[in-house]
């Protein structure tokens, strides 16, 4: 197996599309290098996104009721029908090259059901996987998505945890495939500090992802004109 590098950037609260073209300049140099990995964590405003398998009848509000609501919407490439970012959820979009030891798209959504599964065990959440489905749950309803793209085995998209989310968003979609949803602060009764589950996120992808070495980059330090 090949020794990889994990470059983690927090990026705080984002737009979705300058999240997207971050992305691709960052999936162009993996894809031409296969150096450096990168995993970045971060926050969107209300933003409905409609995945390849999604139904036209996907999004329920009206685009009056949408800009009252205050979201956006974007037609993505990633797999998947249609799901919610907002304020209070973690959105985690991992750079990685799965050439040449791990090029198996399926292996690589179960490792990020790992990944969660063992952030939500942190927390004392009991998550699992359920057969046929994509994404973490639990006994009250979903509690993370994922939604990925591959290009030369390089990965862009990925997952969306809710930690202190607004439900009710969901109420505006049919999310996946149409199973209730819930969040880390619903299931806890508490709200949930966003830097300390980022914390576990980025130890528990290093472990199940086996990176051997890399950086954390503080987002006080990015420049946010490259995003």
């Amino acid at each position: 197996m090949q020794k990889r590098a994990l470059e983690v950037r927090r990026l705080g609260r984002i737009g979705y599309a300058d999240a997207l073209v971050l992305q691709k300049e960052l999936e162009s140099e993996v894809i031409a290098k296969r150096e450096l990995d990168h995993l970045l964590l971060l926050e969107h405003p209300h933003t409905f996104t409609i995945g390849r398998r999604a139904k036209e009848n996907g999004v329920l509000a009206t685009a009056e009721m949408l800009r009252s609501l205050g979201v956006e919407v974007f037609e993505t490439d990633r797999g998947g029908k249609v799901t919610y970012h907002g304020i209070g959820q973690i959105v985690g979009y991992p750079v990685i090259s799965l050439s040449p030891d791990r090029e198996d798209v399926h292996k690589y959504v179960r490792d990020l059901e790992e990944v969660l599964i063992r952030t939500m065990a942190d927390f004392g959440i009991e998550a699992f996987r359920i057969e046929g489905l994509t994404g973490v749950h639990t006994a009250d309803g979903k509690v993370a998505a994922i939604g990925v793209h591959l290009k030369r085995w390089v990965t862009t998209h990925g997952f969306a945890l809710n930690v202190n989310t607004d439900l009710s968003y969901y109420n505006w979609i049919i999310a996946c495939e149409g199973e209730p949803v819930t969040s880390m602060d619903k299931l806890l009764g508490r709200e949930i500090e966003i830097s300390e589950v980022e914390e576990r996120l980025e130890e528990n992808f290093r472990v199940v992802f086996a990176y051997t070495d890399g950086t954390r980059v503080p987002s006080a330090a990015l420049n946010a004109g490259s995003v």
